[in-house]
């Protein structure tokens, strides 16, 4: 009964996948469902879906994931965005570029903080928009720079996909932070690179952004926005600190930046409310619970891949495929890129990563590298149409139409696909800052 038109339960299982997911299923019940119809042709009782499940999401590094996300959604929601944000404003000043460089900065420190790159669009875009909007940007492309920005929030540490990667690689995930400080500061740089092809109809007023930099003297007005910021640029010292010192681990750190932000939003800025602290907690729940109820299907998914051998099946083809690895590497790469116009960052790793990892162990691949390599392409498919999360955030934030924000986001595309490459080239990039701590 397994046997339907000659493709085993496991590839049907993914063909089911697909289909489900063409027809606009949610991607975690297209995952649970599809491995439940495999479950069924290969005989196994529906019972054993509770234990998979329960065992699949009952891993301690998953915790750090609702953390972090609470933790970058207080940081939004209680003014600490918004006084970076005017920081970075008076310290960049007068320099080429204006607010989008602010825009990139300040996306580049938020990913510090958010670990998501939805949720960042939703924290800062609006704000860095209207400030990018009134030093002479487009709509379209300064919502395209948040949007590309923001996606770098699953490369620069503390990350939810770096942590996720941890889990299915059995990798450190300490290892995996300290190696994407450099690959993500860098494919930011990239982004300025972008700024002086976007077309600027002129500088307008930037009072609502910054007090003017005349208005006190420039070094009197940056100590101010400092002194004003300051507990919030504290944030990922904190968290990346601490973690780097071996003060707590990577999981615990999630947990010590929710009670920071706390702490910062009650004691020094006052803006905590019960009012603000229902709303972060609620809007926190609602996003950790989409990536939770991924990861909890994905357990059923990762079993029949086990079960059926598609792991054995699938690597053996791409191995098969060239004797140069270059050219196996390059194939890995499109079949991500591809998979992130599709899905899901999460729904990505699950599916591809147990057939993927056992080539990388094959051809003797450094899986820190590889990991830091994946969510630098895995940012790549956020900003990627048909279905690039952020550009359907910062659609619904700018009210602009997302075809608009599609074509605005071509240039950075373009730019951190050629990141991309570089990544991938010289993996000393992402090693070297892990060889220097050990």
């Amino acid at each position: 009964m397994s046997e339907v038109f000659g493709m085993g339960a496991g590839t049907q299982m993914i063909a089911v996948f697909f289909l489900f997911m063409a027809l606009r299923v949610p991607v975690a019940f297209a995952l649970g469902l599809s491995a439940l119809y495999a479950m069924w042709q290969i005989g196994f009782g529906f019972e054993l879906a509770g234990d998979l499940i329960a065992t699949g999401i009952a891993k301690y590094a998953l915790l750090a994931i609702p953390f972090f996300i609470l933790a970058g959604t207080l940081m939004g929601s209680l003014g600490i965005a918004e006084r970076m944000i005017r920081f970075f404003r008076v310290l960049i000043g007068d320099l080429p570029g204006g607010m989008g460089v602010v825009g990139t900065v300040v996306c580049l420190f938020w990913g510090a903080v958010s670990g998501s790159g939805p949720a960042s669009v939703a924290a800062i875009g609006p704000m860095i928009i209207r400030g990018m909007e009134e030093d002479g940007y487009p709509r379209a492309a300064a919502a395209a720079l948040v949007c590309t920005g923001a996606a770098l929030s699953i490369v620069i540490p503390p990350s939810i996909g770096l942590v996720i990667y941890g889990v299915i690689a059995e990798t450190s995930i300490s290892s995996l932070f300290i190696a994407a400080i450099i690959p993500g500061v860098f494919m930011g740089l990239l982004m300025l690179v972008v700024l002086p092809f976007v077309k600027s109809k002129g500088r307008e007023s930037l009072d609502r952004i910054a007090p003017p930099p005349a208005s006190a003297g420039y070094f009197q007005d940056l100590w101010h926005s400092f002194r004003d910021s300051f507990w919030g640029l504290m944030t990922p010292v904190v968290i990346l600190g601490g973690i780097y010192s071996g003060i707590f681990t990577p999981t615990e750190a999630a947990l010590v930046a929710t009670v920071y932000a706390l702490a910062v939003g009650g004691l020094v800025y006052r803006t905590l409310t019960l009012r603000g602290l229902y709303d972060a907690l609620t809007d926190a729940a609602a996003s950790s619970a989409v990536v939770m109820l991924v990861v909890a299907y994905a357990s059923l998914f990762g079993w029949v891949v086990t079960v059926e051998d598609l792991v054995g099946q699938y690597s053996g083809q791409l191995l098969g495929l060239s004797d140069n690895s270059a050219v196996i590497l390059i194939v890995i790469m499109l079949i991500f890129l591809i998979a992130g116009m599709f899905m899901d960052p999460v729904t990505v790793m699950f599916i591809a990563l147990p057939i993927i990892l056992p080539v990388v162990r094959e051809l003797g691949w450094d899986p820190v590298w590889f990991g830091v390599l994946v969510m630098v392409n895995l940012a790549i498919g956020l900003i990627t149409p048909p279905v690039g999360i952020n550009l359907y955030v910062a659609a619904n934030v700018t009210r602009l139409p997302i075809e608009r924000i599609a074509r605005a986001s071509l240039p950075f595309l373009l730019i951190s696909i050629l990141g991309l490459g570089v990544v991938a080239a010289f993996p000393n990039l992402s090693l070297v800052l892990p060889t220097l701590l050990k």
